[in-house]
């Protein structure tokens, strides 16, 4: 399958299950809200499916899911440049610590897998940008629709263009259809689909809703973390440098989630 397949065929079977089972969510989507779902399906689900596919043509999977790791520090810009946002000086701390940890991981996909197009990486960049600003959409507009209904609005929407990809790139056709690669892409596909794409999509919106756009989006930081553990499993060899951007990944989300502790005032005597 070639990439923009790739990112059709995960949006479209994700949009399929998601309104199959809650099609009743999407009464409680507001008029007037349906604009801001149709932004968000846009920059928060259709267009990075195709920017992380067509990413992974050049470079490695794994350093592609390094780079979705600024979605918190790119939230933060954005929060401060266009949503009067504030945020404290721990969270700041964490993301930075996060950064250098994915740097750490970068320079060690660099060092390992040489010739990777590198300049590909906007793509993904691209990508995180769109996430830090749907997450913040989400919350300035979106807070009081139920995170069920926004994530079935925004891949209701997302049907028809998805569609008309699938039916332009030539899917659908039988000669490519009774390919058995073919076939067993579309099975991972669909998992990615349902998985990966709907049930997560519908419980970080959630997220957004109960928490901070940084605390949401610093869950990305532990996206390197899980990609390096499914790379050990698949056989590929995990070095002392991405060992300790882990490491420092994991410390920037505690100190980007950490809460400041109340002081309990002491009993009189």
């Amino acid at each position: 399958m070639t990439a923009l397949q790739v990112g059709a065929a995960r949006t479209f079977i994700a949009s399929v299950f998601l309104l199959l089972l809650g099609s009743k969510y999407l009464k409680k989507i507001p008029k007037e809200k349906w604009k801001w779902i149709v932004v968000s399906a846009l920059i928060g689900t259709f267009f990075p499916a195709f920017l992380f596919a067509y990413a992974e043509l050049e470079i490695d999977s794994a350093i592609v899911s390094i780079l979705n790791s600024t979605v918190p520090i790119l939230a933060l810009v954005f929060g401060y440049m266009f949503f009067k946002a504030s945020f404290t000086r721990k969270q700041i701390l964490g993301v930075s610590i996060g950064l250098i940890g994915s740097a750490f991981l970068i320079i060690s996909g660099a060092v390992f897998h040489q010739n990777q197009n590198y300049a590909f990486a906007i793509l993904p960049l691209i990508a995180t940008s769109m996430y830090a600003l749907n997450v913040h959409l989400i919350k300035r507009h979106l807070q009081d629709v139920p995170a069920l209904s926004i994530t079935v609005g925004c891949f209701t929407v997302l049907i028809v263009p998805s569609l008309a990809v699938l039916i332009f790139s030539g899917l659908f056709s039988v000669e490519n259809l009774s390919q058995p690669e073919v076939q067993t892409s579309l099975f991972y596909v669909a998992v990615l689909a349902i998985i990966g794409t709907a049930i997560a999509k519908a419980l970080f919106n959630r997220l957004v809703q109960l928490s901070s756009p940084v605390f949401s989006t610093s869950v990305t930081y532990l996206i390197p973390v899980v990609a390096a553990g499914w790379g050990l499993l698949d056989g590929e060899k995990i070095g002392l440098i991405q060992i300790i951007g882990a490491l420092l990944i994991l410390l920037g989300v505690y100190f980007s989630n950490r809460k400041k502790r109340v002081k309990k005032p002491k009993p009189a005597s």
